[in-house]
């Protein structure tokens, strides 16, 4: 499972980094709509994503370490993407986003790659606090 979550970490980290060059660079290719609305709600998201970026990061650092403090950034990680997640869910649903198009093809999948990442980062986190707890006592 280790191997998994740190595949996965990989994954999120370039992903984040592509998904934010491409948007700075050529809007056009992930923008879903084209309304200054939209802009402003996608410009809010770079401060988030690069704590998640970051944690991401700091997380796979400790896994491959195999330090104790994988879990508590595995927690942020995955903390930090189930947040992005509700916010992103919830405005697509809103606007219809979801069924605009390729721009919403994309925003579904990165939607959806974000619930599954978030969700086995937690888990995770949980069976090596689990694991920790069970050998400190």
């Amino acid at each position: 499972m280790r191997r998994t979550v740190q595949v996965m970490l990989v994954v999120a980290i370039a992903i984040d980094v592509a998904y934010w060059s491409i948007w700075f660079t050529d809007r056009d290719v992930l923008a879903s709509e084209h309304t200054q609305a939209y802009y402003d709600f996608e410009n809010a998201f770079p401060l988030a994503d690069a704590w998640l970026g970051l944690v991401c990061v700091l997380a796979l650092v400790a896994l491959t370490r195999r330090t104790a403090s994988a879990a508590f950034w595995l927690a942020c990680a995955g903390s930090a993407g189930m947040y992005l997640f509700g916010m992103d869910l919830l405005y697509d649903l809103e606007h219809g986003i979801l069924t605009s198009g390729g721009g919403g093809a994309i925003e579904a999948v990165i939607v959806t790659l974000t619930l599954v990442f978030s969700l086995t980062a937690l888990r995770y986190a949980w069976t090596l606090f689990a694991a920790r707890s069970a050998v400190e006592r």
